[in-house]
């Protein structure tokens, strides 16, 4: 049985696979959906200022050596791209298959601020305007209201990731391509690199951004192959 790690993106907690976590489970396997650093409500004003990409890459390297886990699929969306990545470069002998959810998948020294569109950074830069570290959370499409959504800590949608190489010697890497949001998505060109690249396995699930709520039985079976 598999040890399925979820890693939620900007914004974002655990609850984000509430509807596919079950599924994992149901079908015997071991699920740990994670709320990062930053992210928890209980969390004071300095923690949120403080965490970035390598302390959220922290947050899954510690579940993995805590919980002694030693094969593990870590799945990220969104942003959780960049954070799986860092992850597994760090403790890629723990790790034996990455599921990039409609997400980003970094080379050395990028970033999410680097990688995404325009209209993204300018959501950053606006939504971080009140504290300057923590961003809100944008109401346009494809995020809605979702009334559990926290502010984000800046400092991790624009730190630049440091990669050895050793997350390129996973032994499986997935790329999920949500198709139904063509028009904001800055996945479309990622998606034909990949698409291109050796030991990438491409999928397309027609549903928004949010895949694991809009499309959970989709989400489940791919990542249950």
């Amino acid at each position: 049985m598999a040890t399925f790690i979820l890693v939620p993106g900007a914004w974002h907690g655990s609850w984000t696979f509430e509807a596919v976590t079950p599924l994992l489970e149901a079908a015997g396997h071991t699920v740990h959906a994670l709320t990062l650093t930053g992210l928890r409500p209980d969390e004071d004003d300095l923690t949120v200022a403080r965490a970035n990409l390598d302390t959220h890459a922290d947050d899954v390297v510690r579940l993995l050596e805590t919980a002694q886990i030693t094969a593990a699929t870590l799945v990220g969306h969104s942003y959780g791209g960049m954070v799986i990545s860092a992850a597994a470069d760090r403790a890629a002998g723990r790790i034996s298959r990455l599921v990039h959810l409609d997400a980003y998948v970094p080379r050395d020294g990028e970033s999410c601020w680097s990688l995404t569109t325009e209209a993204y950074r300018q959501s950053f830069v606006d939504g971080a305007a009140d504290t300057g570290y923590a961003v809100r959370p944008p109401f346009r499409a494809p995020h809605g209201g979702e009334p559990r959504r926290r502010p984000h800590p800046l400092a991790s949608l624009v730190q630049r990731i440091r990669l050895t190489g050793a997350v390129d010697r996973i032994p499986r890497r997935d790329f999920i391509y949500c198709s139904g949001w063509e028009d904001d998505t800055p996945f479309a060109g990622l998606r034909a690199r990949l698409r291109a690249a050796p030991g990438w396995h491409v999928h397309d699930i027609p549903s928004g951004h949010h895949a694991m709520r809009e499309a959970p039985g989709a989400v489940a079976d791919l990542l249950l192959r």
